[in-house]
């Protein structure tokens, strides 16, 4: 008897709950990115800086090509959770020869170091771009592909460091940071190693984590990156990630390009 009195109570409540879903407002049309008309009419200032200065000058610099500027861009913005811009910049990605298989891969990799959340938030978008596209799951990397070779006696300085630093403080941190991170999304093939040190360096300084920025400079010039590349890499993240978080990160670069030989 007691069970069905219960049961009796809860009805009202179902009732009154699916009243209330059915006169709820229709769900609101996806906030997308105004174009240069619709920003004009708001800002006609940002709309000239948008067309003539990061459009039209800022992507025509010849220190990173568009490549690499769609690689430095797409992880600023997945590194900071600017949702709004990732359709165009994602398409201009793939236009600029970023790969649907690199793009997949970027974000998986943001995801350790910008969030979790932050790369499900890139997933929500980039599904709709690869649908659009006519993208399908062979054109994207496997879920454990065959790791590339380590370098051991890189990786053990690395390890030796990080177990100094954190070692004490969380034995967790030092696993997963190597098991994981380092002896293998570090070595997944679906990004080249400059490429995976590119969309490093460039989540750090979008995001103001400067003491993170001199490993990952070093190991991303030791993959390729040349010091003329890394002065592009800061001027495009002016428009990107702002002016403080680039003056902020000057000085670090500074540091490490004077210590590095030659």
């Amino acid at each position: 008897m007691r069970y069905s009195i219960l049961g009796l109570a809860i009805i009202p409540l179902l009732h009154v709950s699916i009243s209330s879903a059915s006169t709820l407002p229709p769900a609101r049309a996806p906030i997308v990115a105004p174009t240069l008309d619709e920003t004009r009419a708001v800002s006609p200032a940002l709309a000239r800086y948008t067309e003539t200065t990061l459009l039209g000058e800022l992507w025509s610099r010849p220190g990173l090509s568009p490549r690499d500027r769609s690689v430095v861009t797409i992880a600023a913005l997945i590194a900071r959770n600017q949702v709004i811009e990732m359709p165009f910049y994602f398409n201009r990605a793939l236009d600029n020869g970023v790969t649907p298989a690199e793009l997949s891969e970027i974000i998986t990799h943001l995801a350790f170091y910008a969030g979790w959340a932050n790369a499900t938030a890139a997933v929500a978008v980039a599904k709709d771009v690869f649908h659009d596209r006519g993208v399908t799951a062979a054109q994207l990397p496997p879920a454990e592909p065959d790791l590339m070779p380590i370098d051991e006696k890189a990786e053990a300085l690395r390890a030796s460091a990080v177990q100094e630093n954190a070692g004490a403080i969380s034995p967790g941190v030092v696993h997963y940071t190597s098991e994981v991170v380092f002896h293998n999304l570090w070595l997944r093939p679906g990004l080249a190693p400059r490429d995976r040190s590119l969309v490093t360096v460039s989540a750090l300084i979008a995001n103001g984590q400067v003491a993170q920025i001199p490993y990952h400079l070093n190991r991303a010039m030791d993959n390729g990156l040349t010091k003329a590349q890394v002065g592009e890499v800061l001027t495009h993240l002016e428009f990107y990630a702002g002016w403080p978080n680039v003056f902020s990160a000057i000085p670090v670069v500074k540091d490490v390009l004077a210590k590095r030989p030659g």
